[in-house]
């Protein structure tokens, strides 16, 4: 599945929160992988606005993993403070963003497919035929 959300970052603690991120720790890291975080970018927006972007195959058992890693505990710990909204610890607070276009799903939908080049080309079925006439 694919996961989107977003957060607050206090504005005046944007360079310190990308400063952190352009080097997490390799435990920190690793123990993302192993929970399933997979493909995980963050995006911060000029005004503190942080969208996250995760693939995996279940979000709350995912999140529950890292929930119980003690790096975990200490990089949130370490992170409240530069959220806009610290009553939760960030990675509670994260509001989820609901998916409402995939080109990709879409494409196998259409029945388009793409080549190695990823040159698309409409399905030859009959059946797709009858429906464009």
């Amino acid at each position: 599945m694919r996961v989107c959300f977003r957060s607050s970052v206090q504005p005046e603690l944007m360079d310190e929160y990308k400063q952190r991120h352009a080097a997490v720790w390799p435990e920190m890291l690793t123990a993302l992988k192993k929970a399933g975080w997979n493909n995980y970018s963050l995006f911060l927006a000029p005004d503190g606005q942080l969208i996250g972007y995760l693939e995996c195959e279940d979000y709350e058992a995912a999140q529950a993993r890292m929930a119980v890693t003690e790096v975990n505990a200490r990089w949130q710990a370490g992170m409240a403070t530069l959220f806009a909204n610290s009553d939760l610890p960030p990675d509670q607070g994260f509001e989820i963003v609901e998916e409402v276009f995939n080109l990709e799903d879409q494409l196998a939908a259409a029945g388009v497919v793409t080549d190695a080049a990823d040159t698309a080309h409409i399905d030859k079925d009959p059946a797709h035929e009858k429906e464009q006439a």
